[in-house]
């Protein structure tokens, strides 16, 4: 399986770039947010996912792993097709996705073409388990509650205030990685100056 390609940049637009690697072009279909990152650029890094099927294979690239994994959790949700979880991400970035799904924001998730009411509603229902728990990002949840009860209550005070669930457990997972025994007022007092 193929991670990553690096390489020159041969050509480059908004959907797609060929790198090329010890002299073969890799034809890669990006998003605007890939796009966006290389462009510019002379030699890249793109994160892949290799698409296979009967009739068809193609390299879908990536400038971070974090959306690589965000696409893999949209395409596993049923009727989303690999197309549509590009669009998505030519639409909105990786945290608006996130907190859209986090927020049940149909709305903002139907101003995605393709994406109509009911498909809005099956991603919500079938991903924001995972993305609460840090599914579709490259850094899995780095604590549990259980460790540190006072991180449990510093989640949910600080949610409470507004603040999304997946932001708020990158924020805390931060503070307990640098400092495992925090006590629930550090925890909120370091929370509120990341977040």
């Amino acid at each position: 399986m193929i991670d990553y390609i690096k390489g020159n940049i041969a050509e480059i637009n908004p959907t797609e770039v060929v790198l090329e690697c010890y002299g073969i072009g890799y034809k890669i279909l990006i998003s605007l947010q890939t796009y966006e990152g290389l462009n510019g650029k002379s030699d890249a890094k793109v994160y892949i996912h290799h698409y296979l099927r009967e009739d068809e294979e193609l390299y879908y690239g990536f400038y971070t792993k974090d959306e690589r994994e965000l696409f893999r959790l949209l395409i596993s949700v049923s009727g989303v097709g690999a197309s549509t979880a590009r669009m998505m991400l030519s639409s909105l970035t990786s945290d608006e996705i996130r907190n859209a799904i986090i927020a049940e924001d149909i709305n903002k998730i139907k101003s995605i073409k393709g994406i109509g009411t009911k498909s809005a509603q099956r991603l919500i229902l079938e991903l924001k388990d995972k993305v609460v728990k840090g599914g579709g990002s490259d850094t899995p949840a780095l604590f549990s509650p259980s460790s540190n009860p006072a991180a449990d209550e510093a989640t949910t005070a600080l949610v409470m205030l507004g603040f999304t669930k997946a932001n708020v457990n990158k924020a805390v997972s931060a503070i307990l990685k640098g400092n495992p025994s925090a006590s629930l007022e550090d925890i909120i007092k370091q929370s509120l100056k990341l977040l």
